[in-house]
Order: structure tokens, then sequence, then C-alpha cells
């Protein structure tokens, strides 16, 4: 049976956790004076009544979870944050409806960046810097984040990071997975910091430095401005964007590896890395070249905005230093493949990963080999380590599953009279957490206020499950997930 008390007690707890969240962003309202002080403050008291009356109904939980458990336990946490963040702009008048609401919010903890708000620069700073600090807590994992700062706060930790976790390979580093969660958010941490650093001797206030750091190295794309960094036209502010976007687009063990234990080998002898760097430079130059024959851009411009936006799609940041909807309709293809791709596993990037793209890859190349050698055995290997068969029948799985999903809903929004661009790239936008669309109705420069309520929630929703990688999401509609047995 599924343990509801527990469920309430993990919920509640880490519903005051959150709480602690809008503190900072009080504070930050306090500094600035501004209109958004009273409506953090309300937000906070509800969020800690919410708290702990969950805390309250779960107070003689057992705790022992099940696998259950744990899927249920990570949606809900995902569901719950994303609706009580909801307050500050609902309770501030700031979004005025709940469908417009909650799609911010969610867009925000799922790092996904498509946003509502026609005019974000007349939000005060509080609320901006709610939207850039839900998108940095959900970066790595709302729970990931509770197991590395409280490990006794939720049971069941390896069961519940393997439900959140995103791509098909796990490496654990330490057999205490609260020390390798530990490990990993000190190098989210000082990516951040450092991506902080360099955006503000750029020349970024310190405020918007803050704000970029977290929405680049969460690759999540909320922006304190309309223009994005075209705000700032400086080119060395791109490259700096695009530096800590690939950065965020590794897989965060690797980078541990290289940072702190110098183990920088890891770095050019992983695959996925190489698979990662070899699909940015291909696409970098196709679309670069473009740009030059079909557009006009002299070799410096098309080489700084077709990098930024390959590096800004295929790790699903969504941030823009150009009108990619204005660009050739052959760039939109290369751009939707690598929102389709995705960076690495064990990164802040959402889509499809790259490791799995090496396993389609690997398993068409044996393929072939095959009908010359039926005989042979063939292994697909990542990193020099042999998948077994489950892993690669769980990659096919996902695969159909997710491609699934994205034609299901381009059709729905087909019929609610969206454009056959705009319905495909939106799909595959939210669902692989990317944010930006492609297209002449909603661009990478416009918002998505335009949509219809039902649509916003259907994004809603896929923005959710592509975050938790759809099966944790899909599995609690099954009946053998509710069976007893």
């Amino acid at each position: 049976m599924i343990n509801v008390k527990l469920i309430y007690k993990v919920l509640g707890q880490l519903l005051l956790l959150e709480a602690s969240f809008m503190v900072m962003c009080l504070i930050m309202a306090l500094y600035y004076q501004e209109d958004d002080t009273l409506s953090f403050a309300i937000s906070i008291m509800l969020t800690i009544i919410g708290g702990y009356t969950l805390v309250h109904i779960g107070r003689d939980a057992e705790n022992v979870m099940n696998r259950r458990d744990a899927y249920l336990i990570v949606t809900l946490t995902w569901l719950v944050f994303s609706l009580f963040g909801t307050l500050p702009y609902m309770i501030g008048g700031y979004i005025n409806n709940l469908t417009d609401a909650v799609f911010e919010s969610i867009s925000g903890f799922t790092t996904t960046g498509a946003t509502i708000l026609d005019d974000v620069e007349k939000l005060p700073h509080g609320i901006l810097f709610w939207r850039s600090l839900s998108q940095w807590i959900g970066g790595l994992g709302i729970v990931f984040f509770t197991i590395a700062i409280l490990p006794g706060l939720v049971g069941g930790n390896v069961r519940i990071f393997a439900a959140e976790a995103t791509g098909p390979l796990r490496v654990k580093m330490h057999p205490r997975l609260s020390t390798t969660a530990k490990w990993i958010w000190s190098t989210y941490i000082l990516l951040t910091a450092l991506c902080f650093g360099s955006f503000w001797l750029g020349g970024m206030s310190l405020f918007d430095s803050i704000n970029y750091s977290m929405s680049t190295t969460a690759t999540g794309g909320f922006s304190p401005h309309n223009d994005s960094v075209v705000y700032f036209h400086s080119p060395m502010l791109e490259y700096t964007s695009i530096l800590f976007q690939f950065l965020s687009g590794v897989n965060f063990t690797v980078l541990y590896l290289a940072i702190f234990k110098f183990k920088f080998k890891q770095l050019y002898s992983n695959s996925e890395l190489r698979f990662y760097l070899a699909l940015v430079l291909i696409a970098t130059t196709a679309i670069m070249y473009l740009l030059m024959t079909k557009n006009g851009y002299d070799f410096e411009h098309a080489f700084r905005s077709s990098l930024f936006q390959v590096i800004s799609f295929m790790t699903t940041t969504g941030l823009f230093s150009d009108d990619a909807g204005q660009w050739p309709h052959l760039t939109w293809v290369i751009l939707g493949i690598l929102m389709f791709t995705g960076a690495c596993a064990g990164s802040t990037s959402g889509g499809f990963k790259c490791a799995r793209g090496m396993m389609v890859f690997k398993l068409i190349r044996n393929e072939f080999k095959r009908i010359l050698h039926p005989k042979a055995v063939l292994p697909v290997k990542i990193n020099g380590l042999s998948l077994p068969q489950s892993s690669i029948m769980t990659m096919w799985a996902f695969f159909a599953v997710f491609v699934f999903t994205c034609l299901c809903t381009a059709t729905i929004m087909v019929g609610f009279g969206i454009d056959n661009t705009n319905a495909i790239t939106i799909s595959l936008s939210c669902v692989s957490n990317v944010g930006p669309s492609l297209g002449t109705q909603i661009g990478p420069e416009m918002s998505w206020s335009m949509l219809p309520a039902v649509v916003k929630w259907i994004c809603s929703l896929l923005m959710l499950m592509g975050r938790l990688e759809i099966f944790s999401v899909i599995v609690l509609f099954t009946p053998t997930f509710w069976k007893d047995n």
C-alpha cells in the first residue's frame, strides 16, 4: 500500500523549504522597497501554514518508503512546489488568472523558460528574482537539492533519486547518495558563482548578474529583460553566456571530477561529451553558412549568433541573442533536432539526452554490421562500458513515448488553430524543457500569452512530464500503480 501519511509529511517539510526560498525574495523586495513585499509576506505565511498542516497530518507516519511512494512523492513535490509558487504572482496581481500563473510557475521550476508575460520589465525586483530562483532550484532537482542539504529529511533517498534523475546513466560517486548530492551541488554552486562573477565583470549590474547566472547555469532561460541577452548589445557577454550554457550542459559528475579532483582526462575520454561537442560544431557550422549566404551576416556575427542559438537550444536554456524565427527555414530544422536531442545526461538540460542519441546511432550501426555478420556479438558501449539489454529496451520505450507525446499534443494544438510549425515546435519545446519556439506566431522573441487556456494547461503538463522524463508521471495513471499488491 501507498504510505499516504509519509507522503503528507515529506510534502509538508518540502513546503517549509519552499517558504525559506520565498524569504530570500522577501528580503530582495524589502531592499528595493517595491509593492511585492506584501505578496511575498502573505505567500510565505500561506506556504508555512500549508507545510505545517501536512507535517501534522503525517506526524505518525511510518518512515518506510517503497518505489511507488518515491514516484508519487517526486511528481507531487514538483506539482505542489509549482502550485504554491503561483502565490507571489497571484496575490500581487502580476498574473491575474490561475492558468497563466500555473504555466509561469511550472515553466520556472522545470527550467523550461517559456513565459506568458509580455513585459517582464514592469515586474518588481522580488518577482523577477523569484522567477530566476525557481529555475535555479529546479535545475538539478527539488528533491535532489533536499537530499544534499538535509539528507535525513527525505526517507528512501536512492528510490527518490531514481524517480527524479534525468538521463539513462546513473553514476554514483560515493556510497552515500547524500554525499554525492553535496558534491554535485557544490559544482553547481561554483559554476553559478563563476558565471555571476563573469557577467558582473562584463558590465552587467549586480541584480542582472545574479538573475542571468541562475538562469544560465540552470539552463532555464527566464530573463529580467524582454530582449534577453540582446538587451546588453555586448558580444563579450554573449560569449560568456555561451561558455556557461555549454558547461551547464555537461554531466555534472564529469565536471566535478575535472574541477575538484583534477581528473581532466574525464573531459576528453567521456564519449557523451565528445558526441555533445561534435553536434555543437556541426550544427554551428551549418547554420553559420546559411546565415552568411542567405541573410548576409558577416563572419563574426554569423559565428556568434549561430553558436549562441545552437548552445541555447541544445542545452534547452532558451536565452536568445538573435531572432531565429527570421532565419532560413532549414535552420529551424537543425535547431528542432537540437531541441529534441538535448545535452548530456546528469546536467541541468532537458531533451532526449546525448547519451540516448549515442545509443540510437550505435544500435543502427550494429544492425548494419549484423546484416553482414548475423552471428556477431555486438555490444553497445558508452564510456567503454557495455550497456545491459534492459537499458537498451528502456531507451527505445522512452524514445517511442517521447515522439508519441509530441505528435499527439501537436495534433491537439493544430485542432485549436495553431499552425503546424508552431504546434510541433511548441510541443517539442515543452516536453524538452527548451522554452522558445520557432515559427511565425510564437517565435523566440514572443511570449506564450496568446495560446488558448486549454493549450496552456496541456503545455504545463508537458513541461512537468518532460522534466521528470515522462515515465515518472505516466506511471501514476496506470491501474497497476494503485493496486495493493
